[in-house]
């Protein structure tokens, strides 16, 4: 290979003549500061949700009721009692039954409860014997065994109104003392006597 050297008047290529590119500007000054923007932006988050967690109760609470009313007006203003004893937005009732042994049984050694699940919600709820807990007279809790009873509570879709029964069935034999149904399995807990 051979250099060639350039005619005057043309530009000069790239050579050991050069100075090098000046060093690149560090951005240590950008990454500190947007990390404290992020620690503070966390802070005022904190702040914002423990806020609304609170309720916004700054303590000074305003009566309702006019201090100077009678006490036949105070009475118009209270809630009817019936108004004010609303329905559970899920009700559970259940009641002891004999184990119907089913193919899939192994053995007797069951114990069933009828359980009603009533939905007095305005949503959909959903309905499966795997969110059914029995709690025995001891206190010991019993998960449903699925399939081994005749009449098993179906998996089903509630609308508001509506209500499942069916039975659910614990390995063991024991006195059932309540059945609790949890709405999906981390929702609120509803707990039902059994009679």
């Amino acid at each position: 290979m051979t250099y060639q050297q350039p005619q005057p008047g043309q530009p000069q290529q790239p050579g050991w003549g050069q100075q090098p590119p000046p060093p690149r500007k560090r951005k240590t000054g950008k990454i500190i500061g947007f990390g404290c923007l992020g620690i503070v932006g966390l802070i005022v988050l904190i702040v914002v949700i423990a806020m609304v967690a609170s309720g916004g109760d700054d303590g000074n609470e305003s009566s309702t009721t006019n201090p100077s009313a009678t006490q036949g007006e105070a009475k118009k203003d209270e809630p009817k009692e019936e108004e004010s004893s609303e329905k559970a937005p899920v009700t559970v009732t259940a009641k002891a039954v004999a184990f119907k042994k089913s193919v899939l049984a192994q053995g007797d050694d069951y114990t069933s409860v009828q359980v009603t699940i009533t939905n007095n919600s305005e949503n959909d709820i959903e309905v499966n014997p795997l969110y059914v807990t029995i709690t025995d007279t001891d206190g010991s809790k019993h998960t449903v065994e699925l399939g081994v009873d005749e009449d098993p509570l179906d998996a089903v879709t509630l609308s508001p109104g509506e209500n499942a029964t069916g039975t659910v069935t614990a390995k063991g034999t024991f006195d059932a003392k309540y059945v609790t149904y949890t709405d999906g399995l981390i929702g609120d807990s509803v707990r039902g006597d059994v009679s």
